[in-house]
């Protein structure tokens, strides 16, 4: 009841005090508008009461003419101040963000509030506090607090705190499993500390230091930890080259996608991918013998691996040299029966297009009855995409290889697929399904003279 009064007064006084200088500036306002030989005193005056209506408004948005008012649970216990972006340190105290994340910053690693040393500096949103104050804010009509914007809070994660979890990558196994582990998670929620990677010449070799080649898959849970982490660092653009060029980087995510646990080998096939956006690096990737692995790795056929391991072969066979390498490697018959099996075919028919350029690949597609899956595809899929790339590989089959016109002409005859395609699919649909018609219609006037 007492906070009612204190609050009901506070509103009251306000409101009293905007009325009367809106009425006043007003007056200035018009002075200023009508009269040309206003005076610099009048405007000066003008602007001197905006400036205070401005401070009435934030004052009676935020309401704490006495701090009493606002519960002791909101209040920030470094700046005392209500919170706006609420966050638990690893003590489970709650403290508004920016104050804490500047302590941090400082290199402090205690608890302000306890002075207990912090096991790790990660701050969890406190989103039940955050609804708390929500509520209380809305039920006695006050403006929520507006988070503060401080460009050196938000730049991110201590380096020194990076520093300290790299040295423990040289230091005993137990110490490498704990930093590996706040590492993985450091690097996933918060972008400023990939970035830091790119900008501390040593970062990456320290942190590869644990896995020795050949015997990556020694500590399953630290190869886990440290491969995910490359991954979450091949997401920041500057980071890619780095990554690429590093002599242990790649030849270590080559024998992760191999050896380790699901999820290490999923998460290699994903740091792959990642790094292959950077065109520099496909090659790089073909060469040190990635495509082989990958593709084992899809013809497994683990749930969590496949869309990485394919999205991974997708991308390295943009160029050239690994399309052939691919090939090589027996992509084709692994892509196939993938597709024949329904899994991931939006997919790996994008790579089937792409492997369709190589004649080596059009004669495996041949051999290992393509032709069926494809009319098959084209006859009873709802993905318009997935049939103008079907119509685009059976194009380039029927152009190399006469002997399965007979195929498509069956199913011409009892389904017009490519007929229907011609008419109605895509631009390149239509081209390539007419191009196809064409072929069978000289070939069916050759025959006949």
């Amino acid at each position: 009841m007492a906070e009612a009064g204190i609050l009901e007064t506070i509103t009251r006084t306000i409101m009293t005090k905007e009325t009367e200088l809106r009425k006043e500036l007003e007056k200035l306002v018009k002075t200023v508008l009508v009269e040309e030989d206003c005076t610099v005193e009048v405007i000066d005056e003008a602007m001197r009461i905006l400036r205070v209506l401005k401070e009435l408004k934030i004052k009676k948005s935020l309401k704490v003419v006495d701090n009493t008012v606002i519960p002791e649970e909101f209040r920030c216990p470094i700046s005392t101040k209500i919170m706006s972006d609420p966050v638990v340190l690893a003590t489970g105290q709650t403290y508004d963000r920016p104050f804490i994340q500047r302590w941090l910053n400082e290199g402090h690693r205690t608890c302000p509030k306890t002075q207990q040393v912090i096991s790790h500096t990660i701050l969890t949103p406190n989103h039940l506090v955050q609804e708390m104050i929500s509520k209380w804010c809305y039920e006695r009509g006050i403006e929520l607090p507006k988070p503060l914007v401080d460009e050196d809070v938000h730049a991110g994660a201590d380096r020194g705190y990076l520093k300290s979890l790299l040295e423990k990558m040289s230091s005993s196994l137990s110490d490498q499993k704990e930093a590996a582990k706040e590492l993985r998670l450091l690097t996933k929620r918060m972008p400023s500390f990939r970035a830091f990677f790119s900008d501390t010449s040593d970062a990456i070799p320290k942190l590869l230091d644990p896995l020795s080649r050949g015997r990556a898959n020694t500590h399953p849970d630290l190869q886990e930890n440290l491969i995910t982490t490359i991954f979450n660092l091949s997401i920041h653009e500057n980071n890619k080259q780095l990554l690429a060029e590093n002599p242990h980087a790649i030849p270590l995510l080559v024998e992760s996608v191999r050896f380790g646990t699901t999820e290490t080998r999923s998460n290699a096939a994903a740091a792959l991918f990642s790094l292959s956006t950077l065109d520099s690096n496909k090659l790089i990737i073909g060469k040190s013998g990635a495509l082989r692995p990958l593709i084992d790795l899809l013809k497994e056929g683990h749930p969590l691996a496949m869309k990485d391991a394919a999205s991974a072969i997708f991308n390295l066979c943009l160029v050239l040299e690994n399309k052939c390498r691919a090939v090589r490697e027996g992509a084709v018959r692994v892509i196939l029966k993938k597709i024949m099996d329904s899994i991931l075919v939006d997919e790996l028919l994008a790579t089937l297009v792409i492997l369709a350029s190589q004649p080596k690949a059009v004669e495996e597609m041949g051999m290992l009855g393509a032709v069926p899956c494809l009319l098959g595809i084209m006859r009873e899929s709802s993905s318009e995409r997935n049939k103008e790339n079907c119509s685009a590989i059976l194009h380039t089959i029927c152009l190399n290889d006469r002997t399965k016109w007979p195929l498509v002409m069956e199913e011409e005859k009892a389904n017009a697929t490519l007929s229907i395609l011609a008419e109605h699919g895509t631009s390149r649909a239509k081209m390539k399904a007419g191009g196809i018609l064409q072929m069978m219609k000289r070939g069916a006037s050759i025959t006949f003279r």
